[in-house]
């Protein structure tokens, strides 16, 4: 009888050992969401999702008070094995970059949440500033002749763009970060950050900009990658992961 007794009281500590182990991973996983969505501490963030349902050829300025004009937004490209269009795209990995944002308690303003808009490059920018931001994402997919082409990059202003040269250190840092946290995350390859001053929506921002070109459409793997919602979710992770980074240094 004491053997058994015993045997059950054991039994009894064992099952309490496990039971409280439980509870204190489950404090801790709550815990670790809390510290989750503390890191975001209320910075607002702009979200272009790029293009829409249909382009806008008139031409606007590709900078302020440049005389070189360029068409106001194009209908972007489309995937050759998901035949899914880059604007539609887009708002899917941009709306899961708002709730993954939001979930780290960040503040998020959508440029747009339809397709069925007309919003120039301009415009986008001028509505990120005027949103109180503090810098402008802008989410989009690359196309190339060559469909072997695959990976992201991301894409800022140079140092000497005669439009928003001050822009360019925290823009290149924002580009930096967000590109690494992207690849990390989606496993993809790491192409570069392409410093240009051709891109209206970069030359018209007013806040930190970054264009985030988050993979070849043209590449039929990567493509269907892209339409799949869980490999959305790690872009949009990633993205936000860049985002924490640029805010804590």
């Amino acid at each position: 009888m004491i053997k058994k007794g015993r045997s059950l009281f054991l039994k009894g500590m064992c099952m309490a050992f496990a039971l409280c182990m439980a509870c204190a991973c489950s404090i801790d996983a709550r815990a670790e969401e809390g510290e989750k969505k503390q890191t975001g501490n209320g910075h607002l963030i702009a979200i272009d999702a790029g293009h829409q349902s249909r382009g806008n050829s008139e031409k606007e300025p590709v900078g302020p008070g440049a005389s070189e004009m360029k068409m106001k937004v194009s209908g972007g490209t489309k995937g050759v094995s998901t035949g899914i269009y880059e604007y539609v795209l887009t708002l899917e990995v941009s709306l899961k970059l708002k709730e993954e944002l939001e979930s780290r308690g960040y503040e998020v303003y959508m440029v747009r949440e339809t397709h069925d808009v007309n919003i120039s490059n301009s415009e986008r920018a001028q509505m990120a500033y005027d949103s109180g931001a503090e810098v402008f994402v802008r989410i989009h997919a690359n196309g190339s002749e060559n469909k072997k082409a695959n990976g992201a990059m991301t894409i800022c202003p140079t140092e000497k763009n005669p439009y928003v040269a001050s822009l360019y250190g925290e823009s290149r840092r924002l580009s930096d970060l967000v590109l690494d946290g992207l690849t990390a995350s989606a496993g993809c390859k790491k192409e570069r950050v392409w410093e240009t001053d051709t891109m209206s929506g970069i030359n018209w921002s007013k806040i930190p900009v970054t264009i985030v070109e988050m993979g070849y459409m043209t590449n039929p793997e990567e493509d269907q990658k892209m339409a799949e919602e869980d490999y959305q979710r790690l872009i949009a992770a990633g993205i936000a992961d860049g985002i924490d980074g640029y805010f804590e240094e």
